[in-house]
Protein backbone atom coordinates (compact mmCIF):
# COMPACT_ATOMS: atom_id res chain seq x y z
CA UNK A 1 0.00 0.00 0.00
CA UNK A 2 1.18 3.56 -1.19
CA UNK A 3 1.91 6.27 1.90
CA UNK A 4 0.77 9.64 1.18
CA UNK A 5 4.13 11.50 0.68
CA UNK A 6 5.77 14.36 -0.94
CA UNK A 7 6.70 13.41 -4.85
CA UNK A 8 10.68 14.45 -3.82
CA UNK A 9 10.47 12.05 -0.56
CA UNK A 10 9.28 8.79 -2.83
CA UNK A 11 12.51 9.82 -5.15
CA UNK A 12 15.12 10.61 -2.28
CA UNK A 13 13.99 7.18 -0.81
CA UNK A 14 14.20 5.60 -4.58
CA UNK A 15 17.21 7.27 -5.03
CA UNK A 16 18.40 5.74 -1.68
CA UNK A 17 17.10 2.47 -2.05
CA UNK A 18 19.04 1.75 -5.50
CA UNK A 19 22.15 2.84 -4.20
CA UNK A 20 21.64 -0.10 -1.31
CA UNK A 21 20.21 -2.47 -3.77
CA UNK A 22 23.56 -1.46 -5.85
CA UNK A 23 25.93 -2.13 -3.08
CA UNK A 24 26.71 1.76 -3.22
CA UNK A 25 25.58 2.45 0.00
CA UNK A 26 28.24 2.16 2.00
CA UNK A 27 30.57 5.31 2.27
CA UNK A 28 29.71 8.95 2.71
CA UNK A 29 25.73 10.38 2.97
CA UNK A 30 24.61 13.74 1.31
CA UNK A 31 21.64 15.66 1.87
CA UNK A 32 19.68 18.69 0.53
CA UNK A 33 16.34 20.48 1.74
CA UNK A 34 14.13 21.34 -1.01
CA UNK A 35 11.94 24.61 -1.17
CA UNK A 36 9.07 22.96 0.64
CA UNK A 37 11.27 21.59 3.45
CA UNK A 38 11.47 17.91 2.52
CA UNK A 39 14.62 16.82 3.31
CA UNK A 40 16.50 14.26 0.56
CA UNK A 41 19.51 12.30 1.22
CA UNK A 42 21.90 10.11 -1.04
CA UNK A 43 25.05 8.21 -1.51
CA UNK A 44 25.44 9.02 -4.75
CA UNK A 45 24.74 13.30 -5.51
CA UNK A 46 23.65 14.19 -8.82
CA UNK A 47 23.03 17.96 -8.29
CA UNK A 48 24.95 20.32 -6.99
CA UNK A 49 22.27 21.01 -4.09
CA UNK A 50 23.04 17.78 -2.18
CA UNK A 51 25.93 18.48 0.62
CA UNK A 52 28.11 16.24 2.71
CA UNK A 53 26.08 15.51 5.57
CA UNK A 54 27.91 12.33 7.41
CA UNK A 55 30.59 9.48 7.45
CA UNK A 56 29.45 6.02 7.99
CA UNK A 57 30.75 4.00 10.47
CA UNK A 58 30.56 0.53 10.83
CA UNK A 59 32.49 -0.63 13.91
CA UNK A 60 30.69 -3.20 15.61
CA UNK A 61 32.62 -2.14 19.42
CA UNK A 62 31.70 1.77 18.78
CA UNK A 63 28.24 0.53 18.45
CA UNK A 64 28.19 -1.09 21.72
CA UNK A 65 29.49 1.78 23.82
CA UNK A 66 27.25 3.67 22.52
CA UNK A 67 24.56 1.48 23.21
CA UNK A 68 26.18 0.89 26.68
CA UNK A 69 26.21 4.94 27.54
CA UNK A 70 22.47 5.58 26.22
CA UNK A 71 20.92 2.68 28.13
CA UNK A 72 22.99 3.38 31.55
CA UNK A 73 21.80 7.39 30.35
CA UNK A 74 18.11 5.90 30.14
CA UNK A 75 17.81 3.05 33.01
CA UNK A 76 17.32 0.86 30.21
CA UNK A 77 18.82 -3.16 29.93
CA UNK A 78 21.42 -2.81 27.28
CA UNK A 79 19.82 -6.04 26.01
CA UNK A 80 16.68 -4.05 25.45
CA UNK A 81 18.48 -1.52 23.72
CA UNK A 82 20.15 -4.19 21.37
CA UNK A 83 16.53 -6.01 20.91
CA UNK A 84 14.89 -3.25 19.48
CA UNK A 85 17.59 -2.48 17.12
CA UNK A 86 17.46 -6.34 16.15
CA UNK A 87 14.01 -6.08 15.47
CA UNK A 88 13.81 -2.31 14.04
CA UNK A 89 16.87 -2.48 11.72
CA UNK A 90 19.07 -5.85 11.85
CA UNK A 91 21.90 -3.42 12.79
CA UNK A 92 22.01 -1.39 9.89
CA UNK A 93 22.35 2.54 10.69
CA UNK A 94 20.83 3.16 7.08
CA UNK A 95 17.29 1.48 7.65
CA UNK A 96 14.76 2.98 6.04
CA UNK A 97 11.45 1.97 6.01
CA UNK A 98 8.39 2.21 4.12
CA UNK A 99 6.60 4.43 6.49
CA UNK A 100 9.63 6.77 6.32
CA UNK A 101 11.23 5.41 9.90
CA UNK A 102 14.62 6.32 9.39
CA UNK A 103 18.06 4.52 11.47
CA UNK A 104 19.27 1.76 14.50
CA UNK A 105 16.25 2.59 15.99
CA UNK A 106 13.61 3.14 12.85
CA UNK A 107 12.67 6.50 14.52
CA UNK A 108 9.88 8.84 12.40
CA UNK A 109 10.78 12.03 11.45
CA UNK A 110 8.00 13.74 13.81
CA UNK A 111 9.77 11.35 16.79
CA UNK A 112 13.02 11.99 15.78
CA UNK A 113 12.62 15.74 16.35
CA UNK A 114 10.44 15.11 19.57
CA UNK A 115 13.61 13.56 21.12
CA UNK A 116 15.93 16.19 19.72
CA UNK A 117 17.73 13.89 16.76
CA UNK A 118 18.86 16.05 14.01
CA UNK A 119 20.48 12.90 11.83
CA UNK A 120 18.42 10.00 12.16
CA UNK A 121 20.77 8.60 10.10
CA UNK A 122 23.90 8.93 12.31
CA UNK A 123 24.00 5.89 14.85
CA UNK A 124 25.08 7.56 17.60
CA UNK A 125 22.25 10.22 17.43
CA UNK A 126 19.75 7.49 16.84
CA UNK A 127 20.30 5.71 19.65
CA UNK A 128 19.91 8.54 21.61
CA UNK A 129 16.63 9.45 20.60
CA UNK A 130 15.65 5.72 20.48
CA UNK A 131 16.84 5.13 23.96
CA UNK A 132 15.10 8.25 25.25
CA UNK A 133 11.79 7.49 23.62
CA UNK A 134 12.00 4.15 24.74
CA UNK A 135 11.79 5.35 28.29
CA UNK A 136 9.55 7.67 28.01
CA UNK A 137 7.20 4.52 26.62
CA UNK A 138 8.22 2.63 29.86
CA UNK A 139 7.03 5.67 31.85
CA UNK A 140 3.81 6.19 30.50
CA UNK A 141 3.11 2.52 31.28
CA UNK A 142 4.62 2.07 34.45
CA UNK A 143 7.34 -0.18 33.28
CA UNK A 144 4.72 -2.51 31.57
CA UNK A 145 7.48 -3.78 29.01
CA UNK A 146 4.95 -5.49 26.48
CA UNK A 147 2.62 -2.20 26.12
CA UNK A 148 5.73 0.03 26.21
CA UNK A 149 7.36 -2.04 22.95
CA UNK A 150 3.67 -1.72 21.23
CA UNK A 151 3.64 2.16 21.94
CA UNK A 152 7.16 2.21 20.61
CA UNK A 153 5.61 0.45 17.56
CA UNK A 154 2.57 1.56 17.12
CA UNK A 155 2.24 4.48 19.32
CA UNK A 156 1.06 5.21 22.58
CA UNK A 157 -2.20 6.22 21.44
CA UNK A 158 -2.88 3.41 19.77
CA UNK A 159 -1.74 1.63 23.04
CA UNK A 160 -4.15 3.67 25.01
CA UNK A 161 -7.27 3.58 22.69
CA UNK A 162 -7.37 -0.27 22.81
CA UNK A 163 -6.43 -0.66 26.17
CA UNK A 164 -3.29 -2.47 25.86
CA UNK A 165 -1.43 -4.20 22.94
CA UNK A 166 -3.29 -3.25 19.70
CA UNK A 167 -4.92 -6.01 17.53
CA UNK A 168 -2.30 -5.21 14.21
CA UNK A 169 -0.32 -8.50 13.27
CA UNK A 170 2.08 -5.82 13.08
CA UNK A 171 2.41 -5.07 16.20
CA UNK A 172 1.69 -8.24 17.70
CA UNK A 173 4.58 -9.29 15.75
CA UNK A 174 7.19 -6.92 16.80
CA UNK A 175 6.66 -7.15 20.71
CA UNK A 176 6.97 -10.91 20.39
CA UNK A 177 10.18 -10.90 18.08
CA UNK A 178 11.77 -7.83 20.43
CA UNK A 179 11.21 -10.15 23.48
CA UNK A 180 12.58 -13.46 22.00
CA UNK A 181 15.73 -11.27 21.03
CA UNK A 182 16.00 -9.70 24.38
CA UNK A 183 16.00 -12.78 25.87
CA UNK A 184 18.30 -14.36 23.67
CA UNK A 185 20.64 -11.09 24.31
CA UNK A 186 20.02 -11.42 28.08
CA UNK A 187 21.47 -15.48 27.67
CA UNK A 188 24.18 -15.06 25.20
CA UNK A 189 25.80 -11.46 26.15
CA UNK A 190 28.68 -12.51 23.39
CA UNK A 191 27.61 -11.22 20.21
CA UNK A 192 25.57 -7.82 18.86
CA UNK A 193 24.40 -9.71 16.24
Amino acid sequence: MLQKTRPGTIACLTLFMLGVAFGQARGDVYRYVDADGVLHFTNTPTVSQYSFYMKESSSGSRLEDIIGHYAAMFALDENLVRAVIKAESDFDPRAVSSKGALGLMQLLPETAREMDVGNPLNAEENIRGGSRYLRQMLDQFQGDLTLALAAYNAGPGAVRRHGGIPPYRETRTYVDRVLKYFERYRQDKDTLL
